[in-house]
């Protein structure tokens, strides 16, 4: 035990209360079914031609189902006599190698034998053009050599800035597409003007590249898909920002004020860029973007195992356990924060031996609370806040809220011999 742990033996932790969460939940019961019919539009459909090579973006976040999306867009474009091949588009992640990148794909299921189709894994990219701002736009050089591509992804809120394009078809393009080089490119000025380089690179690439069409989805506060639209490359333009709008109402968050710690079990790339998605946590990384949850203090308690090791984001936490910190990979960490100049979101938080330790030395680092009965909420990770618990302070506060049921009666952290949650 580090001599500094004796310094909070004697923190007092509170009781905790399952809660649930009730949020609006629809959802697309049949996936393929549903791609199928945007897909068979014909603005869509005839942009597909037989002999073609289309490329198929591949990006890093745990978008649900993803790789059945991918599979049904690769069957539609054999069955149309094309040539699909997948490519990774996910600026710097997995390290920011070829190798690293189609690893990211694999632990997402997206893999060759379950989409049918090859994958081609390069960083080398090609120029195509300017901005209209004089920016040199470069994207993936296998998606440039291809007759056409199609940009796949998830629109939702982004976690360092607010516009009218955030997360998206439109990033997916300026960020996803570009890979490391125009992810570079778009950092350089920062997120102080996401918001307007994002739609000017994309609208870039639209103009100069060969884009067919996107394919966007909406999730919804449990993390499943409730829509997903095949998009031309000028309805990306005109319709996204309303789908944003869309996808926005339906995010979950978490139904309090304000709290003194939040304690989270685990953050990854695979759960939201930062590790924990800052719409829900409340702490964001850069100034430009704000909402969630107001608390004082932070805890992580471990990495997914689909993060690979990928720590980014844990700089916006308090306090961490030494077993998240045994479990991070700098290799695969260090490339994102060098790319989008973040670097503090990397910096190491205050390491304790275990779960017990972490969370007391939150407790302890906090200010004009009351020790007695603080206000804590646990929750497993930003994506899965359906379920968590909260302390007896709380209690009235959940009781009163109609979207709140309570499960359970005030019981005792769980600690192992370790003192690690069970």
């Amino acid at each position: 035990m580090a001599k500094f742990s004796k310094l909070v033996q004697n923190v007092q932790l509170p009781k905790m209360i399952k809660v649930k969460q009730c949020f609006d939940r629809p959802i697309l019961e049949d996936i393929p079914s549903a791609l199928r019919k945007e897909l068979s539009r014909d603005a869509i459909l005839s942009s597909i031609k037989p002999g073609m090579t289309v490329g198929i973006t591949g990006g890093s976040r745990g978008v649900a189902n993803i790789a059945l999306i991918i599979r049904e867009i690769v069957s539609l474009c054999k069955e149309r006599g094309a040539h699909p091949f997948i490519f990774p588009a996910m600026g710097s992640h997995g390290g920011a190698t070829a190798e690293g990148q189609t690893i990211v794909l694999k632990n997402l299921g997206i893999t060759e034998e379950f989409c049918g189709c090859p994958i081609r894994a390069t960083m080398e990219t090609k120029q195509i053009g300017f901005t209209a701002e004089g920016h040199v736009v470069q994207i993936d050089k296998y998606a440039a050599e291809a007759d056409g591509y199609i940009a796949v992804n998830r629109i939702k809120p982004h976690t360092a800035f607010h516009g009218t394009y955030e997360s998206g078809l439109m990033k997916m393009l300026a960020i996803g597409v570009g890979k490391q080089r125009g992810a570079d490119v778009m950092h350089k000025t920062g997120f102080k003007y996401m918001h307007k380089d994002v739609p000017m690179f994309g609208k870039a690439i639209i103009e100069n590249s060969n884009l067919l069409f996107g394919v966007g989805t909406i999730e919804n506060a449990f993390d499943e898909t409730c829509f997903i639209g095949a998009l031309t490359p000028r309805e990306i333009i005109s319709e996204e920002p309303k789908l944003l709008l869309q996808a926005k109402d339906l995010m979950g968050s978490l139904l309090f004020h304000e709290i003194d710690v939040l304690i989270v079990d685990e953050i990854g790339k695979n759960i939201s860029g930062d590790g924990a998605d800052p719409n829900i946590s409340g702490q964001f990384i850069t100034p430009y973007a704000t909402g969630g949850i107001k608390s004082q203090r932070r805890v992580a308690l471990s990495l997914t195992k689909e993060t690979h090791g990928n720590a980014a984001g844990f700089g916006a936490f308090d306090a961490i356990t030494k077993r998240l910190y045994n479990q991070v990979d700098l290799e695969e960490t260090y490339p994102n924060a060098i790319t989008n100049t973040l670097l503090h979101t990397v910096k190491i938080p205050i390491i304790m031996d275990n779960d017990r330790d972490a969370i007391a030395i939150a407790l302890k680092a906090c200010n004009e609370i009351d020790y007695d009965s603080p206000r804590v909420i646990r929750i497993r990770n930003t994506a899965h806040i359906e379920d968590i618990y909260i302390s007896e302070a709380l209690l009235g506060e959940a009781k009163a809220n109609p979207q709140i049921t309570i499960e359970s009666e005030p019981i005792d952290f769980a600690f192992d011999d370790s003192g690690n949650l069970f």
